[in-house]
């Protein structure tokens, strides 16, 4: 499957399908990627029954896996990314290399990293009338550039802190390379079981990221002043909070298997798509 409002990715996802058929495998498509190759005689599906396959190439950015990690979550379907996108942390494989390295994760060469969601629950007058799951990050923000919002945070039902900002990020390890980091937060591995929980320019001169433990249960509580904030899963699934709502964030209880070549490695993506390996005038480390 792909992002079907891109047609410049039909080359690629041509490639994966020709690699597939050679191998001898039974191939699916998704129903919208679909329209992108209007001569494929492969089995249509949609998007609900992906669950139903061995492995789910996604053709497109890290943007395209985290909606079908939201769909597979609950399932133990591996996905495998190749980046027609941007950064490219989670889909890994890139055009130039869709045969070599869809055919080594055929022949068994590859691993599985098992990243863990989040799920966050909006309680409104002690009912839940909201949820989703998240693969990056759950973000309570002002829902306007032009205002800041007031909140109060907990961490396993116990006080942190008041703050008048313009939102928080909740971030699993797998999301740290992404918001979280443009607004200041660390960089995590993601097989660590922690949370990053990030401020969005706080109105003070000592709020700091803070990380906890990946078990632990965030509680946002929305003041009576904020006028309709959102909550959002992945930056793609917002919903409007009223006030003196709360947001409750915590692990979900299956994760997600992204499988990738036994080539991939997080620091060597950090060096490539970070700049790390830069250094002023021009060199960098070998």
């Amino acid at each position: 499957m792909g992002r079907h409002d891109k047609p410049m990715i039909a080359d690629s996802l041509q490639t994966v399908l020709d690699v597939l058929r050679t191998a001898g495998r039974t191939v699916r498509i998704e129903r919208q990627t679909a329209s992108l190759m209007p001569n494929n005689d492969s089995e249509v599906i949609d998007r609900s029954e992906l669950e139903k396959c061995d492995l789910v190439i996604v053709v497109g950015g890290d943007g395209s896996i985290l909606g079908v990690a939201r769909e597979l979550a609950h399932t133990e379907v591996p996905v495998l990314g190749v980046n027609r996108g941007g950064l490219g942390f989670l889909a890994d494989i890139s055009p130039d290399q869709i045969e070599p390295r869809i055919s080594d994760v055929l022949a068994g060469q590859f691993r599985l990293e098992v990243h863990f969601l989040l799920e966050h629950k909006v309680i409104r007058d002690g009912k839940r009338v909201h949820s989703s799951p998240a693969l990056n990050d759950v973000v309570v923000n002002s829902g306007s550039i032009t205002r800041m919002m007031d909140f109060k945070l907990y961490i396993n039902d116990e006080f942190v802190y008041e703050q008048r900002s313009d939102g928080l990020i909740v971030s699993t390890p797998t999301g740290s390379t992404a918001y979280a980091l443009s607004a200041g937060g660390p960089i995590m591995h993601p097989t660590l079981n922690a949370l990053a929980i990030v401020p969005m320019f706080p109105h003070t001169l000592t709020s700091r990221p803070l990380v906890v433990g990946g078990d632990s249960k965030v509680s946002v509580l929305i003041n009576a002043e904020n006028q309709y904030p959102l909550v959002s899963a992945d930056s793609q699934v917002s919903y409007i909070l009223h006030p003196r709502d709360e947001v409750h964030v915590q692990k979900f209880p299956q994760g997600l298997n992204i499988a990738y070549p036994t080539t991939h490695s997080f620091y060597e993506a950090c060096r490539s798509k970070l700049d790390w390996g830069s250094r002023l005038g021009g060199s960098s480390a070998g």
